[in-house]
């Protein structure tokens, strides 16, 4: 009988032969317990003896990987007290030295006569060829053509060569797998044979064939992605019944015609999208996103207007309460001239009140919270902003039609959906202003239905960015914020740090302020923000800023997001190699919000050549999307399904960059089968591998009769 996967994840490695108490616990350490665990221990790469490198034929800057053997081993300290091991190796052509800083173990590893794989960058260092910390692969003297080479860790004590036995006396126990994808699916998808791809992973016969079994097995693990999250997906449209809210209303009508500037292109499309959800009978759960300044909250305050111009309420939740106050004051004033109808003590002579907008954040006084529960009781406050405060217990909404959740990879599965339990299956718009690519949006939003805001509004001038690397860059930037200053524009100054700190050396936002205040600009008016003051100071001293009381903002990430402020024109980032390039975009995002010319600087050297990337991306594109990609391409996906909050991430293998062309084919697959069998009733082995993948909760949501 085929074996399952699950029946792999049940059976100990202390099951295989030679593995013992220590050797297992060797194991775990790197998270490998099971003969499942064990079988996707896939290869990290492969040395092809067909193609090996020969020492000979290296040339200074290749990057490459030989086969030699150890001829001498020198160990010392250097004056700075870092451990020197210096080795010389052999292959039979010629010698390469290969250098190992703070690595003293090496000079015991790598004894005279091991054989072992060295894989780095070809240097030239006094006249002689050599590597400098290169990968080692312990894998001895194989004589097979192609070899695998494993992931090894030297705190396990484990190296690749120690798997191999190993994972071929498991494939060869293991016998037939069980594969989980129909025929009709493997012939169209033209994918080989599951059992022959974990063989071949292993111990491929050629490089063709390694490949093969790879692109097999990354379409299993990307199906097995999809498919709960289309499960979930179907079964919320199938179990919710939706308000059928009238979208072509008067009110939307109103709103738009008396906004100063015509919507784009990219928000009419979201716009229309969006009603179509909304006028539907299921409830919409919908991610809109877009990149800075490309008129997201319009978006949002239609589609929360289009509840309430049926008589229901809208609610909008931010993470913060500079970011749910922003929110407050812009769509106040977007609103301020609209009226709903109403019967009650507010009506005008023609029957109606205006539009009431209302803010809620833990700052909220007992007696503000009291007149609020009661306008939310009697319907009479339209649209509610805040915080996490939205979700308290004692919050009662009259009739919730509609929610926006702002920045929600900041809120947890269980607060997003406590929100929504405040109204009687109301729709969801959930908004990031940090581009996702698109295949992580589908694999991390797999649930949802994506809008994406592709287009800027009219006016708005791209901010120049600078890279700032020594003093007489530096003196530019300093100069050019008392040039906007002296032109009555403003500036903002951001630090990595509240307060200082002697482990990291990095600017810290009070040391910063107090320094600029009394040595570089003291005739200029400067505020400070940081997250850790007290919520009435961050609100007096954003509001001195949006005033025009203050000229520079010298601040944290606090105001990373949602702060606008159309009249600061200069974004200088302190230590720009401490922020990730998502944070330093939003960051930069902060200015050129109104027809002024803007600039943008990243102070700081670069400390690695990952951080040269980064602000190389950020000085040649103001593409969020864009830069996305390469933000995907330096970090890898961990970081990004590091928001999915919820379940095992199931990414040995497939890669969302790599991988890019069948993610969106995996989700075909799964749309094609749950439509088809939504309970997964008739594809039991694929059901078993979800379950697998999922949490209990998830698995009794989705399995449920």
């Amino acid at each position: 009988m085929a074996r399952r996967l699950a029946q792999l994840a049940k059976i100990p490695v202390t099951e295989l032969t030679g593995v013992g108490p220590k050797k297992a616990d060797s194991l775990a350490l790197m998270e490998i317990e099971t003969v499942l665990d064990l079988v996707t221990h896939y290869p990290r790469r492969y040395l092809d003896r067909t193609q090996q490198a020969t020492i000979r034929d290296l040339k200074v800057g290749d990057e490459a990987m030989v086969l030699a053997t150890v001829k001498r081993v020198q160990s010392r300290r250097t004056r700075q007290r870092r451990a020197l091991v210096e080795i010389d190796v052999f292959d039979g052509t010629s010698y390469l030295k290969c250098t190992f800083f703070n690595q003293p173990w090496r000079a015991k590893q790598l004894a005279v006569g091991r054989e072992a794989i060295f894989f780095g960058k070809v240097e030239l260092y006094k006249g002689r060829r050599q590597m400098t910390n290169p990968v080692v692969d312990l894998v001895g003297n194989k004589t097979g053509k192609i070899i695998p080479v494993y992931p090894q860790s030297e705190k396990a004590g484990l190296t690749s060569w120690d798997f191999e036995p190993l994972v071929n006396e498991a494939l060869e126990r293991a016998g037939e797998f069980a594969d989980p994808l129909p025929e009709e699916w493997r012939d169209r998808l033209d994918v080989v044979d599951r059992s022959w791809a974990f063989r071949q992973i292993h111990m491929p016969d050629s490089m063709a064939a390694a490949q093969a079994a790879r692109k097999r097995l990354v379409v299993d693990v990307l199906v097995r992605l999809q498919v709960p999250l289309v499960m979930r997906k179907r079964a919320v449209e199938r179990e919710s019944k939706g308000i059928r809210h009238v979208v072509d209303g008067e009110l939307v009508e109103r709103f738009h015609a008396a906004l100063p500037f015509p919507l784009t292109g990219a928000q009419r499309r979201a716009i229309g999208e969006i009603g179509v959800d909304l006028a539907g009978p299921h409830p919409m759960h919908r991610l809109l996103q877009g990149d800075v300044g490309s008129g997201k909250t319009i978006v949002a305050v239609t589609t929360l207007l289009m509840a309430v111009q049926g008589g229901y309420q809208g609610a909008l939740m931010a993470p913060t309460e500079v970011l749910a106050e922003q929110h407050e004051l812009g769509v106040r004033d977007l609103v301020r001239d609209l009226s709903v109808p109403d019967s009650g003590a507010q009506a005008t002579l023609s029957g109606d009140r205006p539009l009431n907008v209302a803010l809620l954040t833990n700052r909220t006084t007992a007696k503000e919270r009291e007149r609020l529960q009661d306008g939310l009781a009697d319907g009479s406050v339209d649209i509610l902003i805040g915080t996490h405060a939205l979700i308290e217990e004692a919050v009662m909404f009259k009739s919730l039609g509609a929610i926006v959740i702002d920045e929600q990879h900041r809120f947890g599965v269980e607060q997003r959906a406590a929100l929504r339990g405040k109204g009687d299956d109301p729709d969801v718009l959930v908004m990031t202003a940090t581009p996702i690519p698109r295949t992580a949006a589908m694999t991390v939003y797999g649930d949802l239905d994506v809008t994406v805001l592709d287009e800027l509004p009219p006016g708005r001038t791209p901010v120049e960015t600078r890279w700032v690397r020594g003093e007489l860059e530096s003196a530019e930037a300093f100069r050019r914020v008392e040039e906007e200053v002296a032109a009555g524009r403003q500036a903002y100054v951001v630090c990595p740090l509240v307060e200082e700190s002697e482990r990291v050396q990095a600017k810290s936002a009070t040391e910063e302020f107090e320094r600029l205040g009394g040595e570089v600009w003291p005739t200029l008016r400067l505020g400070l923000l940081h997250g850790q003051m007290p919520s009435k100071d961050k609100e007096n001293v954003m509001t001195s800023f949006r005033n025009g009381d203050l000229d520079v903002l010298v601040a944290t990430t606090v105001i990373e997001v949602g702060v606008d402020v159309p009249n600061a024109t200069v974004m200088l980032v302190e230590d720009a190699v401490r922020f990730g390039i998502a944070q330093l975009h939003q960051l930069r995002g902060r200015v050129g919000r109104g027809a002024a010319r803007s600039w943008c600087y990243l102070l700081g050297e670069a400390t690695t050549p990952d951080a040269e990337e980064r602000l190389k991306a950020l000085e040649r594109t103001t593409d969020g999307f864009e830069l996305a990609e390469v933000d995907l391409d330096i970090r890898g996906e961990g970081t990004v399904l590091g928001t999915r909050q919820k379940g095992r991430s199931d990414l040995k293998l497939a890669s969302l960059r790599r991988d890019r062309e069948w993610v969106s084919r995996a989700r075909q697959v799964a749309f094609d089968i749950v439509d088809s069998d939504p309970a997964l009733r008739h594809h039991d082995v694929l059901a078993d591998e979800v379950r697998l993948l999922i949490d209990d909760e998830d698995a009794e949501f989705l399995f449920k009769s």
